[in-house]
């Protein structure tokens, strides 16, 4: 399997190989930040990135330090290298369906940093390849679940692409209907509430899923309950090709947090800084028996929903040109250059280590064998019974 960390980390993480490291909460309002994050699809009453309503203001959590923002910046482009990979492959017809998180990386990674891996319990949705990533899941088992071989630890080469499961990492599987592991994240809180367990459970979903009964089931079980959630909103604006105006009423997704009598927040999803932080702020709060937070983080939708969407019938040319101009993944780049945290020669090393995992990941996940046939009714029926084991002759 593919290393779960850059093998160059140490070495970018040495002050010595480019003087001294600067804090790293100057990030948060470094040079040059790029442009502001476009409001593609926002209702005019909306309070925008950054603001805080419906709760306690959970933004002024710890900032990461430097060897964190170094790996969250490292699985920022995997991810993206990645998602690259498997959208020409699904162009190529050498994998049937493609699901892009692009755009989105910025707020995965920071949302994962914030986590115990294996020990806390995660719900991604299904654009969440940088913080699967990042919490432990290889380059070669995103590619077996992109082209569905027997050794996807996600689903045995069963589930659609970015339907995420790892055991080890505890990443919990998720359906097709958009909401459902909302609910499903409350009760898995409230069982290790129950099993004397110190654990923290970080769901995420779309904005288009908080319109379904699931959301206010999941957040009104863990409000009455005070259970330990996170409920984090990465909103991109669409659900497919909806509009937020036209999916979330104003005042806007975190005023609903009030609803609960939960803790609420809204930050700049394209900030890794500002985001890690609100979101340390939740787990701590979570862990403290505090209760749970609904958490939106502001992102962006650089592509179609889907391989099979065209966003160019909805979407107007300089809205899309707009967005990708806010990228950011070039954006945190040329932050963390500012800021001393790592120099050109250390990025293009970093690259070129990703550029060649990526080639191996998905060359491993070519060959590795596709499941058999005869294995269709495993983990559906038990395989004990006479007529399965009739069935399989």
């Amino acid at each position: 399997m593919a290393s779960r960390h850059p093998k160059a980390a140490p070495s970018l993480t040495n002050s010595s190989a480019a003087g001294p490291r600067k804090p790293a909460a100057g990030l948060r309002r470094g040079p040059n930040p790029g442009p502001e994050r476009p409001q593609a699809g926002r209702s005019p009453s909306d309070p925008g990135p950054g603001s805080v309503g419906g709760g306690t203001d959970e933004t002024g959590g710890p900032a990461p330090d430097v060897p964190t923002l170094i790996r969250m910046y490292y699985h920022m482009a995997l991810a993206r290298a990645l998602d690259e990979r498997v959208w020409n492959l699904s162009r190529q017809g050498a994998v049937p369906f493609a699901v892009s998180g692009r755009g989105q990386e910025a707020a995965q990674v920071a949302l994962a940093a914030a986590l115990r891996p294996g020990r806390d319990y995660v719900y991604p949705y299904y654009r969440d390849v940088a913080l699967v990533l990042h919490l432990g899941v290889t380059a070669e088992e995103i590619m077996l679940a992109a082209f569905g071989r027997l050794a996807d630890p996600s689903s045995s080469g069963r589930q659609m692409p970015n339907h995420f499961s790892h055991r080890r990492w505890r990443i919990v599987s998720g359906s097709s209907p958009v909401g459902t592991q909302i609910p499903q994240a409350a009760g898995t809180a409230l069982a290790c509430r129950m099993q004397g367990e110190d654990a923290v459970v970080l769901v995420t979903f779309g904005e288009g899923a908080s319109s379904t009964g699931d959301f206010h089931e999941g957040l009104n079980f863990a409000a009455i309950h005070r259970l330990p959630v996170v409920f984090v909103c990465e909103n991109n604006g669409y659900a497919i090709s909806v509009p937020e105006r036209l999916q979330v009423a104003p005042p806007g997704m975190v005023a609903r947090a009030a609803g609960y009598g939960i803790a609420g927040a809204s930050v700049d999803g394209t900030d890794p800084v500002q985001t890690y932080r609100a979101t340390a702020a939740a787990v701590t709060r979570a862990r403290a028996g505090e209760g749970p937070t609904l958490l939106e983080v502001r992102v962006l939708r650089l592509d179609p929903h889907t391989s099979s969407d065209d966003d160019s019938t909805y979407r107007p040319p300089e809205e899309r040109a707009a967005m990708r101009a806010a990228d950011p993944l070039p954006r945190f780049r040329n932050q963390l250059q500012e800021a001393g945290v790592i120099t050109a020669e250390e990025l293009e090393a970093l690259h070129a280590q990703i550029a060649a995992l990526v080639d191996a990941a998905t060359a491993a996940a070519e060959k590795s064998p596709a499941p058999s046939p005869a294995d269709l009714p495993r983990h559906v029926y038990a395989e004990s019974p006479t007529e399965v084991r009739s069935w399989r002759r």
